[in-house]
């Protein structure tokens, strides 16, 4: 019988992992965190957003990967959590207009060549790896869905 709860476990890690260390190596760098551009205010900001993802990770991976009751209602927590990140993330996409954003700065991650320019012929690094961490969730979704099916 296929495991669903392990399958879940392992893409939740994948996406755990997306926001809880790839943006310390992502942000904490003279891009974002160290950027001399970048106003000190902005920068305290994005320390204080890549702490506070770090501890969110590290309490998702312990719901995830340390025994106990309530299994898959950890797994559901961890997926919502990490929903809640990842949509807030588009929010201030598609909210760019209002605030002023921008998905990137010229002294910080540079578009590349899309590899399928259906889309765009130059796609952003950030929403197109956040955009690969929403469809890690989704199949982490249907995997919670299949446990509690099967």
């Amino acid at each position: 019988m296929f495991d669903y709860n392990l399958l879940a476990r392992i893409l939740l890690t994948l996406v755990t992992l997306g926001y809880g260390l790839a943006t310390v190596f992502a942000d904490f760098n003279k891009t974002h965190a160290t950027n001399p551009q970048w106003t000190p205010h902005a920068r305290f900001h994005v320390v204080w957003q890549i702490c506070s993802y770090v501890g969110f990770g590290l309490l998702a991976l312990a719901l995830i990967w340390v025994p106990g009751a309530y299994a898959s209602e950890r797994l559901t927590l961890v997926a919502i959590m990490a929903a809640i990140i990842y949509a807030a993330f588009f929010v201030a996409v598609f909210a760019m207009p209002i605030y002023g954003g921008a998905a990137y700065d010229n002294n910080g991650y540079q578009p590349f060549a899309a590899p399928v320019p259906l889309i765009a012929k130059r796609w952003d690094v950030n929403i197109t790896a956040f955009c690969i961490q929403v469809a890690l969730l989704a199949a982490s979704a249907l995997a919670l869905v299949g446990a509690a099916t099967g």
